[in-house]
């Protein structure tokens, strides 16, 4: 973490100073907003946790209960969600709380005794080292706690509005504020009052029953599976021996569960599998009570028991696997004649199962993806086509996502003896798609084309920024170099360096001096060099063959107004693990480009100075 660049800091450091919208933000939700999000979620508090960075935006965010959310539905967090954590500067915190699941337990008929269950397989949890950070399992509370910190500790000092309920609203597409929502108050004083804003952007992260999804004509589109499953959150006594141990589990009289531990080192959630449900059923099924889930839980892990002396949280649901064809407000008839105004995201516009663990994962990565792009529109860095691209990149994944789910809930569902593949190979094959890693985005006018993928192959173009040990030449420490990269809005831009580093000089001395370079293009005229882009360069020699002396200035910035030097731009390899040989970078060097959501951009070498600044004029303006 770095600070004192703007004056010595005695208080938390995560604290920034109001700026902006910040100072002396109002109460009172204003009559007119940059941006209106509804729905406190997983997605809309990512989102709002991005746009908090920039103090020139009014962001507001209601949300109809009348306090923060106390129980939540999701708790699986993917490896992919902890990198982002780490971007929004909580993942140690929320690791050292959360349940870190490390092995699968796989559980059978026994074959000697079908009645009973025991123990078939156990899986390793990430077999092939996808990621540095761990799969975790946490209350979905938990999480928004940490994202409204962030919002609150930012220079926006942003802030839910509770108890304000979304009922409609319209589009004019004139003026400066052509959104108007109409909302309503919830609680308190003014319940039942109506209220009109006017926003220039409104984002709808509120639920599977979206009223905003609703507002600009999308539906969501799909099939049920009429299968249900009772969950419940749940402290017990159980001589079931991997109680502490996620697990599959499938019986010979019937039924399944996926069990999975909580945090805190007691509790635990089951999925417990209630059978087919007949197309006519019309929601009886949802009226099974908790003692008829226990009682159910029971049976398909006989011979063990459950002795249930809590029930935190329980619910009955229907698997439905259902997508929206678009993510936002355009019509096609008007894709190139307009920008959007009205996004939905999360369960909004993508709803499955819960026994993958995606929910909330995929949602949060939905909300990095469109924060960062409405920043830099009201920012003014990019032009607003950049908006067109949130639809288009994260409908595609929402769609392999829920193919995905429905293979694995199935197999959930299915008797062992029917299986085609034994669900813990399944498990093992896909443990990257589950992960959060399987995502790569098309070429666009965001990701360049693959053309000089070979000098880099471990940063594969679409796909996010693994990260590598390397070490940092100022201070010897080794570190990971992706966990630098904050949600502070910038775009990383990676010098991996060559052999002889003349190309390097070559690169920097045009980075600092040209007027095509990227610094010079398009970074405003009073802030700071590296406000936009955040420029490191790591060599192939260890640290100790490294002159700080030497460095082009390019890499070592001025920063904060008493023009302090930035000595955390500055890496080289760590010999324990060659980020060079173990990423798969050219020892001739390599420009690897990465997004504001950590996702790799280009890989270009080092002379390809034209193609660089044609790549960021393109969804760039001129500062």
């Amino acid at each position: 973490m770095q600070f004192h660049h703007h004056g010595y800091v005695s208080t938390d450091p995560r604290t920034q100073d109001a700026a902006g919208v910040g100072i002396d933000r109002p109460d009172e939700l204003p009559d007119n907003v940059d941006v209106l999000i509804v729905g406190t979620g997983p997605a809309g508090m990512i989102t709002a946790a991005q746009l908090s960075q920039f103090p020139g935006i009014t962001t507001r965010i209601v949300e109809r209960r009348g306090e923060r959310l106390t129980i939540g539905q999701a708790d699986g967090i993917q490896a992919r969600s902890v990198e982002t954590f780490q971007a929004f500067g909580f993942a140690e915190r929320i690791i050292a709380e959360a349940y870190r699941i490390t092995e699968m337990a796989f559980w059978k008929p026994d074959p000697s005794n079908p009645a009973n269950i025991i123990r078939s397989a156990r899986a390793i949890d990430d077999p092939s080292g996808v990621s540095e950070f761990p799969h975790l399992i946490v209350n979905q509370a938990r999480v928004l706690d940490y994202f409204a910190e962030v919002m609150a500790n930012s220079p926006t000092r942003m802030k839910p509005d509770f108890g304000l309920d979304f009922l409609s609203l319209t589009n004019s597409n004139h003026g400066e504020y052509p959104v108007t929502v109409t909302l309503v108050h919830t609680t308190g004083e003014k319940q039942g009052q109506e209220r009109i804003v006017h926003a220039r952007y409104v984002v709808g992260a509120d639920g599977a029953h979206s009223a905003v999804r609703d507002s600009i004509g999308c539906t969501l589109a799909g099939d049920q599976a009429f299968h249900a499953w009772g969950v419940m959150d749940v402290l017990a006594v159980t001589d079931f021996p991997d109680i502490r141990t996620k697990c599959a589990i499938q019986s010979g009289t019937g039924g399944s569960i996926l069990h999975i531990p909580r945090e805190g080192g007691y509790l635990f959630r089951m999925y417990v599998d209630l059978g087919d449900v007949s197309p006519d059923d019309d929601g009886a099924v949802r009226k099974t009570t908790i003692d008829e889930i226990i009682v159910k839980a029971n049976a398909i892990l006989h011979p063990y028991t459950l002795d249930v002396k809590n029930v935190a949280w329980h619910s009955v649901y229907e698997v439905a696997h259902r997508l929206t064809d678009r993510f936002d407000d355009l019509l096609p008839e008007e894709i190139n004649i307009r920008s959007p105004r009205v996004f939905i995201l999360g369960d909004a516009c993508h709803t499955h199962s819960a026994k993958a663990g995606q929910g909330m994962n995929v949602s949060m990565q939905d909300g990095f993806n469109l924060g960062w792009k409405l920043a830099y529109v009201l920012d003014g860095r990019s032009p607003d086509s950049l908006l067109s691209t949130y639809s288009a990149e994260r409908q595609v994944i929402a769609k392999n996502l829920i193919d995905f789910d429905k293979e694995w809930s199935t197999l959930m569902a299915t008797k062992p003896e029917d299986l085609k593949v034994p669900l813990e190979d399944f498990y093992t094959q896909t443990a990257e798609f589950p992960a959060g890693f399987m995502t790569q985005y098309p070429p666009s006018m965001l990701i360049g084309e693959a053309t000089h993928q070979s000098l880099a192959t471990g940063f594969p173009i679409g796909k996010r920024f693994k990260s590598a040990p390397v070490v940092r030449v100022g201070d010897a420490n080794p570190v990971q170099l992706g966990h630098h990269h904050r949600a502070d809005g910038r775009w990383r831009v990676y010098a991996f360096a060559d052999a002889d580093r003349s190309a390097l000089a070559d690169w920097a001395e045009w980075l600092r001096t040209s007027a095509d370079s990227p610094l010079r293009a398009h970074t405003p005229t009073e802030a700071d060099i590296d406000s936009v882009f955040d420029i490191k360069v790591v060599y192939q020699q260890t640290h100790t063959e490294i002159d700080l002396g030497q460095v082009d200035e390019a890499f070592l910035p001025k920063t904060g107004p008493f023009g302090l030097i930035d000595y955390e731009k500055v890496y080289a390899t760590d010999p324990r693990h060659d980020i060079f040989e173990e990423r798969g970078i050219s020892q001739g060097g390599a420009i690897v480009v990465v997004r504001p959501d950590q996702y790799v951009a280009h890989v270009l070498p080092l002379t390809a100075t034209a193609e660089l600044a044609a790549y960021f004029r393109q969804m760039l303006l001129p500062r």
